[in-house]
């Protein structure tokens, strides 16, 4: 705890209960930041270290379980299942237990699904629009 704080015990009396809170002078009253993004006091340049062997390998992309694309996206777990079954989403990995893992363009794919299902485009016609799209992207890149 910084020296400027103190935690200061409070009574609620209509509730009995205890709480605790930290009085003026907390965390609110930081130091104020530099618009470079620094802080206000000059402090020698960081020499950069040299390149580590994981940074050229590049960082993996965050893959998500079911149960974080149902709490990200708002489409119910039964939904993502039976989009994955119908090719309109694919899974990007597994786990060593079996649990499907997709990447972060699901998020963008349910985007568009929801966009296609409120002008009431059939789930056919949707996954052909993502085949015919993947084949471009496809198309694309070879070129």
């Amino acid at each position: 705890m910084r020296n400027n704080q103190s935690i200061r015990e409070t009574r609620n009396p209509d509730m009995g209960e205890s709480s605790a809170r930290i009085a003026p002078g907390g965390p609110s009253q930081r130091r104020p930041i530099s618009p470079a993004g620094g802080s206000s006091t000059s402090a020698p340049p960081a020499t950069p270290s040299p390149p580590s062997r994981r940074l050229r390998r590049g960082i993996p992309p965050k893959l998500y379980r079911v149960g974080e694309v149902v709490d990200y996206s708002g489409v119910s777990r039964q939904t993502i299942h039976n989009y994955t079954l119908m090719g309109l989403i694919r899974e990007s990995d597994w786990t060593r237990g079996g649990h499907r893992l997709y990447g972060e363009d699901v998020f963008g794919r349910l985007d568009t699904i929801a966009d296609l299902r409120d002008r009431h485009k059939s789930l056919e016609f949707i996954r052909k629009f993502f085949v015919r799209r993947d084949t471009q992207k496809m198309d694309e890149e070879k070129s």
